[in-house]
Formats: structure tokens, sequence, C-alpha cells
């Protein structure tokens, strides 16, 4: 049944226009109710005081070089990945199969924003998603994303084809992570993601940033109500 709900949800995505100009309307447009009535939805603002202190397992990542295509899909760029290893949560095995960007960052931090926000998008063999999100801030230049940033598509041009990537080259030093439960933050907004949030940002220069603000002003949904969830 996990099978059939998500990838029927993606279809619906690919079915159904939607744009971040009309965000506060998602949920009324056909096959998108969840947007709007559902109780786990993300992105969430991290209340680091409210936070429940508790021994979780080590994010287990075995990524790898793997060729990447990069589009521009008019919501982000992505870079789909070919085969670029996997990530362990909750002792479950989930392979990377994309990663995005947003600005500002969708997840919060005691209610502040990072100018840009990265997403790392898993699959276990059930369809059932998992995402490691990871916070950018301004500051030195990132050499691992340099080609990335430095040739962002525009929305319809053809996919970038040719990069080898390898996504461990750009985590931060310290995976630590803040975790719960949500939902894929664009419709059809469908639930039962595990979200990882890491506490250490990346940098990127102020002219990489740059770069992706000239072609996504924003491209962010705003934070939603926790409800009975426990980061």
């Amino acid at each position: 049944l996990s099978i059939c709900f998500t990838f029927a949800a993606l279809a619906e995505e690919k079915s159904h226009h939607w744009n971040y100009d009309e965000i506060n309307n998602w949920g009324n447009k056909p096959g998108f109710a969840t947007c709007k009535i559902g109780n786990e939805q993300s992105p969430v603002n991290i209340i680091t005081t409210s936070v429940k202190k508790t021994e979780l397992a080590p994010i287990n990542t075995q990524y790898a070089s793997a060729d990447a295509e990069m589009i521009n899909n008019g919501h982000t760029v992505q870079l789909n990945l070919a085969d670029g290893g996997f990530a362990k949560f909750k002792d479950k095995q989930y392979k990377l199969v994309q990663f995005h960007f947003h600005t500002p960052s969708e997840e919060k931090i005691n209610g502040k924003n990072y100018p840009l926000g990265a997403h790392l998008v898993h699959k276990d063999e059930s369809g059932n998603l998992g995402v490691i999100a990871i916070l950018i801030k301004e500051g030195m230049e990132n050499s691992v994303l340099k080609n990335v940033f430095a040739n962002l598509p525009a929305f319809g041009a053809k996919p970038v084809s040719g990069y080898n990537i390898n996504v461990s080259d750009f985590l931060p030093a310290s995976l630590t992570y803040y975790r719960f439960t949500g939902s894929i933050t664009t419709p059809p907004c469908i639930e039962g993601v595990i979200w990882n949030v890491l506490k250490e940002p990346i940098e990127l220069s102020k002219s990489q940033i740059e770069s992706f603000l000239v072609i996504f002003n924003i491209n962010a949904r705003s934070t939603q109500p926790l409800n009975h969830r426990v980061i």
C-alpha cells in the first residue's frame, strides 16, 4: 500500500500545476488536500530549548561518487544521481536518489532561516522517503559545489549532464541531527517522511548563493505546526 500511495502521489504532483506564489492555496487543488489537512507537515521551526534530548543512532552514510544530471524543474535546481550510495535511518537502508536546494532554508532554527538549504532525498525499497536537510550559511567558497553553482540551469534549459559527485564531500564535519517525522515540502505534501536536520551548517560564498537567487528569489514553504510531534 505504501508503494502504491507514494507513486500515485508523485504522479499527482506531476499532473497538477503548482507554484510558490499560491502557496496558501496548495491544499485546495485536486490531489493536494494533505497540504491543508495533514497533521505531520514539513518544514518545521526547531526550538532548541524544546527539543527532547535522547540518544539517537548516528546517521550511517555510505555515499559514493556518482554521475549526476542537473535540472531546473521550475521549482528548484535538482541533481539526480545514478547511484549515489545510501544512508541508514532507524537501521533501515535508504538509497540516495537526488538532492536539491531551497532559498531561504525551509527549516528554521529558533525562528531563523539560513540563506539556503539543501535536501538530500533518499528512498527505501518500499518507496518510503528519508531526507537529510543541510543548512547553508554565507562564508567561504564551496569547492565541491563550485561547478554546480557556476552552471545553474534556467527553467526550460536542457538537463546538464557530465557531473560526477560524491555527496560525502560536502557534508559538514559533524552529522549530529534533529529527528522528526514529516512530509515532503511540495505538493502533494505526502507524509511519513523521516526528517534528519543536521545541526552544523555548511558554507557557500556570497556569489555562489547569489547565483541561485538570480534563478529563484524564493522557493521555500513556510514552517508548519508541530501538532503532536516531538523533535
